[in-house]
């Protein structure tokens, strides 16, 4: 994020912003209830560098087409129940992750690259789960690495018999990586494979065809390529049958971000983000709900659509999360701040409650917890500031539970002293990676806490009160704010980033794991080690060497 005028479009760095009549990968087809997503590579229109997108292999820009087709689908299509993902090509579905563009990918930008690849795996399931939209998926062709790990992302997989196509994980023979995505864990998790068999898929860099794939579990359904067409159709009617999307209801367009840049950050209309880089730090600071939004009704909120507030900031708020995490790489502390009145974001709240069974609701509110996910698995400290004029209450009021330390100004013989407030959306409404609301997760379990302050639901509590809840880490008054502030977040600088990243992905999520849980906290292990290690990216490694010729050459210490 490059410093320009603020009337200026933001156009540096990665923009995760498109359209539809933007994309260059993807083709998508409705017909009534059913959808077809088909994927089909533009071979010469890489993100970056010139290596080409071979055999369906794909890059971040395919995948951001991919991530804004599922969440166009689920608003601007509630009529679609199901979802067929396919290949436009004969023969060939997805070779998985482009190759060139890992191994010349740096470190920060490899794993930030998995991570957001499986957050859009992660929205198709919660797509499925929670909003009713099956995803079908139908592999007319070989499914390789991250293209068989996109299949797992669907509720049902019928591949091809025609005695070629094959699914596999070839990443441990063939890249001394692993599957980047969470495919292991969805092998042996949601699909249940059994646990030597999927160590035999593993290591056999072919995979498996046909009856042997649907022996070993890793494909729900065979049909031969004479009769495939009609064997989707038939499954995808079935899975739509079993629905509860609206069939008949309009859906809400989703209209362009537009950040534009503003000084050394960027600047949404509820949105704002400052990068200090001196400092190491960036702060986001989200405004609160206007009279128009806090007063909606029903009819109002689907009129407004993209512009009501709830839906406007989640979608601001994940834009900005996702271009800090690959632009500012050196901005390792997150500061969090609001600004606007606190009981028109507990009227909003009410809203997102008594329309619960609302589409587009519904879909708000998973919106919501799908950008706060987003937040919560950034590596990077998250630090929330509660001062004069905060407005952090309810759906907000998530962003303090979600911060590793927060402040709270002392201001009690001030006018405009700081409140925050709880509202039904902080008692499970959102809930955090691993299943918990982020109110059980801040007290580690403790029960009895969680009750203490469900018991002020509604009520503004003032800085003593928060304190005594135990909602907030300190409390600095008017005298000593700015020196406890800046010391706090001097001291997060002076520590190792590598350290602060393990650490807070380690105490971010306590209690029950979920398979999203395991597959994140994998991937910020084991593949960001592997990641670094000779094996996979020395100059005699399996990732370098792919396409050469050369045969890598491994250290076989095991640590």
């Amino acid at each position: 994020m490059t410093t320009a005028a603020p009337d200026d479009r933001a156009a540096t760095g990665i923009d995760f912003d498109t359209s539809r009549d933007r994309w260059r990968h993807w083709r998508l087809d409705v017909a009534d209830e059913v959808a077809t997503l088909s994927l089909d590579v533009a071979e010469d229109a890489p993100l970056r560098g010139d290596a080409p997108l071979k055999m369906n292999s794909y890059d971040l820009g395919v995948d951001i087409e991919l991530a804004d087709a599922v969440q166009r689908l689920r608003f601007e299509h509630p009529q679609v129940r199901v979802v067929v993902l396919t290949s436009g090509r004969a023969g060939v579905f997805s070779a998985g992750a482009n190759i060139p563009m890992l191994a010349a990918a740096s470190h920060p930008f490899k794993v930030n690259f998995c991570k957001y690849t499986n957050e859009t795996r992660n929205a198709i399931e919660d797509a499925s789960t929670h909003s009713g939209q099956r995803w079908l998926c139908a592999l007319n062709g070989t499914a390789s690495g991250g293209g068989y790990e996109l299949a797992m992302a669907c509720d049902h997989i019928l591949l091809v018999d025609d005695g070629s196509s094959a699914v596999s994980l070839p990443e441990v023979p063939l890249l001394a990586v692993l599957p980047g995505t969470g495919g292991l864990t969805r092998l042996v998790d949601k699909r249940r494979v059994r646990r030597d068999l999927a160590d035999a898929f593993c290591t056999t860099a072919e995979g498996a065809r046909g009856e042997r794939a649907l022996a070993w579990g890793l494909v729900d359904e065979l049909a031969p390529r004479s009769g495939f067409e009609a064997a989707v159709g038939e499954r995808a009617r079935a899975m739509a049958a079993a629905s509860d999307r609206p069939t008949a209801a309009t859906g809400v367009t989703l209209g362009p971000l537009r950040p534009r840049l503003d000084g050394g950050g960027l600047a949404y209309p509820h949105v704002r983000v400052a990068v200090d880089r001196e400092r190491g730090t960036a702060s986001i600071e989200v405004s609160g709900p206007a009279p128009v939004d806090a007063d909606a009704d029903l009819d109002a909120i689907h009129r407004l659509g993209d512009a009501w507030w709830p839906l406007a900031v989640a979608r601001e708020l994940d834009d900005a999360v996702l271009r800090l995490r690959f632009d500012e790489p050196e901005a390792g502390t997150l500061v969090l701040r609001s600004r606007g009145d606190p009981a028109a974001v507990a009227a909003v709240d009410a809203l997102l409650l008594a329309h619960a069974d609302d589409w587009l609701v519904r879909e708000i509110v998973l919106m919501l917890a799908r950008t706060l996910r987003r937040l919560d698995l950034t590596a990077r400290s998250l630090v929330a500031l509660v001062e004069s004029g905060s407005c952090f209450a309810g759906t907000l009021l998530e962003l303090v539970l979600a911060a590793d330390r927060s402040w709270m100004l002392d201001g009690a013989d001030s006018n405009d002293a700081p409140v925050v407030a709880v509202t039904g959306m902080n008692l499970g409404v959102l809930p955090a990676t691993g299943g918990w609301s982020r109110l059980l997760g801040h007290f580690s379990g403790r029960e009895d806490a969680v009750a203490a302050v469900a018991a002020r639901v509604g009520a503004p509590l003032d800085t003593a009160a928060a304190a005594a809840l135990g909602l907030v880490t300190a409390t600095p008054d008017e005298l000593d704010w700015d020196d406890e502030v800046r010391l706090g977040l001097e001291e997060r600088a002076s520590f190792s980033a590598d350290a602060l990243t393990a650490m807070e992905a380690s105490l971010r999520f306590p209690g029950p794991e979920t398979l999203h849980s395991k597959v994140f906290g994998r991937l910020s292990a084991w593949q960001n080690w592997v990641f670094q290690r000779p094996n996979a990216t020395g100059e005699s490694g399996a990732l370098p060497s792919f396409g050469t010729g050369r045969r890598p050459r491994f250290d076989r210490r095991r640590t």
